[in-house]
């Protein structure tokens, strides 16, 4: 994903890596299960950047004993699954989605102290959800009280 947009992703921490779920009834991340790398940029309560660095990507595989290990986590913390966490991880199998694991390369970690002052933020891409509204309609003028 090296020239691809930025997607805001949830995530969990695991040991020293992070993990993200992505497809069917998921959050969008296209391409990052295929990637080998992505840029990670995680943002601090203030909403300030606190950390920057290239991660590996590696998709977890059903079945496997990371997978076993990792995804019944991941489901527990899911907000708004439905089901128990065994029908999450389930669905999770059967519908194909990817649980990857981005392993921060540690020579690349810039912590917060370091980080590069301008915002990195790029403007909104071009969507149809987004238009143009009227403002609503108010019956009358709410004036404010004078004192």
């Amino acid at each position: 994903m090296a020239d691809g947009p930025a997607y805001a992703l949830w995530c969990m921490p695991f040991e020293t890596s992070l993990v993200v779920v992505s497809g069917p009834g998921e959050q969008f991340a296209p391409g990052l299960a295929e990637a080998r790398q992505a840029t990670v940029r995680l943002r601090g309560d203030h909403g300030g950047l606190i950390v920057l660095a290239d991660a590996t990507v590696a998709r977890l595989t059903p079945g496997t004993e990371e997978w076993e290990q990792i995804a019944p986590q991941l489901a527990g913390k899911r907000l708004n699954a439905s089901g128990s966490t065994d029908d999450v991880v389930s669905r999770w199998s059967a519908d194909g989605c990817a649980l990857v694991r981005l392993t921060p390369a540690a020579e690349t970690a810039v912590g917060s102290s370091d980080v590069p002052a301008e915002s990195h933020a790029a403007p909104p891409r071009e969507t149809p959800a987004r238009v143009e509204t009227r403002r609503p309609f108010r019956l009358h003028h709410v004036r404010k009280p004078t004192t």
